[in-house]
């Protein structure tokens, strides 16, 4: 295994191990298995891969699995590009039983019978859930009051008032329904849609109570399973000193517009000075686009500064003066 800092820079697509679903359990803080944390999945890849400085571009909950975008070296000054993007998850629920973390890691809150479903009876509640909608977090989640993660406070004991949040759900669908109590779904969200909520709303939307049992993330922005890794891949990579062809290039997968840049104007760049480049866009540039080499490598991210001065040396039709945001190019 490498023991100095490594010189890997890029993107690494992590297929993250979760809970298996088991119908009819709720496991319990004394039986449920070891389940890793996307900080445990960042530090496993750091020890594997002898590179210190990674980040992950959004968490995961312990017993969901699937898409983990991790980015090392360079990569991590890209972090914040990549937050914010939509997901697809599938999601299992289990109908009858609700838990205080509103997944089957958590203690049984309440029970309820779950009475005679049809399926048109799920689709028609799925309804209200589809398109922009305003959600309650979970108590038991990493957002932050007065500086502490709220499921600190929650598990001490300590009252937590959280406010509803507006969110997107661009696509909901039934996957299955298997009487009397399991449903499967399939959601394409936007960022901050907590799949819990869903399951525990669902739940009372049917006139019962409802859970999360199973959570896989399909699809995080542009990166999708098909994308991604397994740990004992991604270990064996780095034992055979094969890990760098599991990572993928500076700004893969940002969904920003792309600027070639000539010689001059990557010369320009390099020294933090601001240079004339065309629009983009026809109407009007975007805050930040993609600076690319000739030879399709990102050079860095560019900031639009407005349109050029007079007297300013365009480089081409619609003149935008532009700085580098966040640079990488070499000599």
């Amino acid at each position: 295994m490498p023991r100095r800092e490594s010189h890997y820079h890029g993107l690494l697509v992590v297929d993250k191990p979760g809970l298996q679903h088991v119908a009819g359990s709720v496991a319990s803080h004394e039986t449920a298995p070891r389940l890793h944390t996307s900080h445990d999945i960042v530090q496993l890849v750091r020890r594997w891969s002898g590179q210190r400085r990674i980040g992950h571009t959004g968490t995961l909950d312990p017993m969901a699995s699937g898409v983990l975008v991790l980015c090392l070296g360079q990569a991590t000054r890209l972090v914040e590009y990549y937050q914010g993007h939509s997901k697809q998850y599938y999601a299992e629920v289990t109908l009858g039983t609700a838990t205080d973390t509103y997944d089957q890691m958590g203690v049984v809150s309440a029970e309820s019978p779950v009475p005679p479903l049809t399926t048109d009876d799920i689709e028609q509640a799925l309804v209200a859930f589809r398109g922009e909608i305003w959600q309650m977090p979970p108590v038991y989640s990493a957002l932050k009051q007065d500086g502490e993660s709220v499921h600190h406070k929650a598990r001490r004991g300590e009252t937590v008032t959280l406010a509803p949040r507006p969110l997107t759900i661009h696509q909901l669908d039934l996957v299955a329904f298997t009487p009397p109590n399991q449903l499967a779904l399939r959601i394409h969200c936007s960022a901050g849609t907590y799949i819990r909520s869903l399951a525990h709303d669902l739940g009372q939307a049917l006139q019962t109570q409802g859970h999360l049992s199973l959570l896989r993330r399909e699809k995080a922005g542009r990166f999708a399973l098909d994308d991604a890794h397994s740990l004992s891949q991604i270990e064996s990579s780095a034992q055979a000193g094969d890990f760098a062809h599991l990572l993928l290039p500076l700004g893969h997968g940002l969904q920003m517009t792309e600027i070639q840049l000539d010689g001059a104007a990557m010369t320009r760049l390099g020294y933090g000075q601001a240079v004339t480049l065309p629009n983009p866009v026809m109407d009007s540039p975007p805050t930040f686009v993609k600076g690319m080499t000739a030879d399709g490598t990102l050079a860095g991210i560019l900031q639009c500064l407005g349109k050029a001065q007079a007297g300013a040396q365009p480089t081409g039709e619609y003149p935008y003066l532009w700085k580098a945001e966040k640079w990488f190019a070499t000599d």
